[in-house]
């Protein structure tokens, strides 16, 4: 497996080099609005520590995010009223995966509404502004 490299673009973000639309950080990760998504709210939840990938992150790594996971989730789900939540996780490039940082996708789920593609451009970020505002009241409300 090759090694970690700090500068793919969620590296870039945990360092404050490239803005995104944050709705949860904690000493341990970091939850923010996929620029592609491929269904309103489509939130990324990422671990601060750095690892390529599910198969090489530490189980301290993956326990702490998956807390994470799990709470963002509830409140994507409850922000957006959806049916149900589609949980993504890409592991090197035959299994999908594009950034090599480990990455949760949560996507709210309608019935009958399938999924966008993920390379169908960038959102509108005055779109994202809102949906990410949408999922931290949800968070505060849950509180």
């Amino acid at each position: 497996m090759p090694p970690y490299d700090p500068d793919n673009i969620f590296g870039k973000i945990l360092r404050g080099e490239i803005p995104c639309h944050k709705v949860y950080e904690d000493a341990h990760s970091l939850a923010f609005m996929d620029v592609m998504p491929q269904g309103e709210g489509h939130t990324l939840v990422i671990p601060k520590v750095p690892s390529r990938g599910l198969l090489d992150a530490e189980p301290r790594t993956l326990a702490a995010l998956i807390g994470t996971v799990q709470q963002v989730g509830r409140a994507v789900k409850a922000a957006f009223r959806a049916d149900g939540l589609t949980l993504f996780q890409y592991n090197e490039p035959a299994g999908g995966q594009t950034v090599f940082h480990l990455h949760f996708h949560l996507v709210p789920r309608f019935d009958g509404v399938p999924l966008k593609r993920h390379e169908g451009g960038m959102a509108d970020n005055a779109v994202l502004a809102e949906h990410a505002a949408r999922i931290r009241a949800a968070l505060a409300d849950a509180a």
